[in-house]
């Protein structure tokens, strides 16, 4: 990968951003994709919308939520341990033992997520998963009113780790679902930049899809697209444990994930699998026979609705703080949407039937 690309990836997956409070990631999104689009814009929900030929037709829309799972600080108790809620859906077998970032109205806060001891735990407890109500974080303070002069209820708290090179190509960090898929929209307008679309292409970094889907509700409904693509992660399945007999055949490295089902139209995907072979682009398939858990499901079913695709990258541990990723997928990714919208023609059918 490029060195700019992989250090404005570093800096987005670096950043705080759950689900409502995506400004930070949005601001590193907006200072980098405003160099390839002829406009940039935020609505009232916060979704950023870089905008390439405004002119042209059809219309079309790519979609990469900005937005992490995380937590919310909910009650201090008089010896300033901190209790939280979870923002999106989080394994608790995961929560204790992290260290972790608050992040205030001033500064990012270091704190630890504590709980009993394993030596102190009766034998039924340690059988069972603890609460999150059972788990605490604990900044270093001594009481109440020092940490209420750190923070405040309702700060958002995310794992304290970014982006690692783990071994070649494959790279390891939190929020990789779906700052990855944010990343692709950048690094896919900057390839069309230079080349003259005939399209009018938004690119939207999407915000709260982990807690409904709202931001891509939101912006597909102002966009009001011909033509809607997700940009997401899905489940590669090489690694231990997983069933194919039931969420298929996907390895990271083999390029991009291209989901085939009644939530996507079956001329969009012909036409993305057409592109792959035509510059000879990897990828691979994945059966999804209902609505997806991404932005297409409602960008699909938006005003009269939408010819609606989705493209994943493979990704190993979602919702961990250790989601696993291959950079070549990446840049595959970003080739195939290139060439996918550089091939539309104007005049294009896309009633299925």
């Amino acid at each position: 990968m490029r060195k700019e690309s992989f250090d404005f990836l570093k800096s987005l997956i670096n950043t705080v951003s759950p689900s409502g409070f995506e400004e930070e990631a949005v601001r590193t999104w907006r200072d980098r994709t405003k160099n390839f689009a002829d406009e940039i814009k935020t609505d009232i929900l916060g979704n950023s919308i870089a905008v390439l030929n405004k002119a042209g037709n059809p219309k079309v829309m790519l979609a990469g939520h900005i937005d992490e799972v995380g937590f919310m600080v909910k009650y201090i108790n008089k010896e300033g341990y901190i209790y939280f809620s979870t923002i999106g859906g989080i394994d608790p077998h995961l929560i204790p033992g992290q260290r972790v970032w608050i992040k205030t109205k001033k500064d990012k806060v270091l704190g630890v997520i504590g709980k009993k001891p394993v030596h102190l735990l009766e034998e039924e407890e340690k059988k069972k998963v603890a609460k999150i109500e059972q788990f605490w974080i604990d900044i270093g303070v001594k009481d109440e009113k020092e940490a209420k002069a750190i923070l405040n209820i309702g700060d958002p708290v995310v794992p304290a780790v970014g982006l690692e090179i783990l071994n070649n190509d494959i790279v390891v960090g939190r929020g990789f679902d779906d700052k990855a898929g944010a990343f692709v929209i950048s690094e896919t307008l900057r390839i069309l930049s230079r080349r003259q679309p005939k399209v009018s292409l938004y690119g939207v970094a999407t915000v709260q899809e982990e807690i409904g889907l709202r931001g891509a509700k939101a912006s597909a409904y102002g966009i009001s697209p011909d033509i809607g693509i997700a940009i997401d992660v899905t489940f590669a399945t090489d690694f231990p444990s997983m069933d194919k007999k039931k969420a298929g055949d996907i390895k990271i490295g083999k390029g991009p994930v291209i989901a085939r089902g009644p939530n996507t139209n079956p001329k969009i995907f012909d036409l993305l699998v057409e592109a792959a072979k035509k510059e000879k682009i990897p990828y691979q398939v994945e059966g999804i026979p209902k609505a997806t858990g991404t932005d297409a499901n409602v960008i699909q079913l938006t005003k009269g609705g939408v010819a609606a695709g989705l493209v994943s990258i493979p990704n190993r541990y979602m919702h961990t703080q250790v989601e696993l990723i291959n950079l070549k997928d990446l840049e595959n990714t970003s080739k195939l949407l290139s060439a996918f919208i550089l091939n539309l023609d104007k005049d294009i059918n896309l009633v299925p039937h």
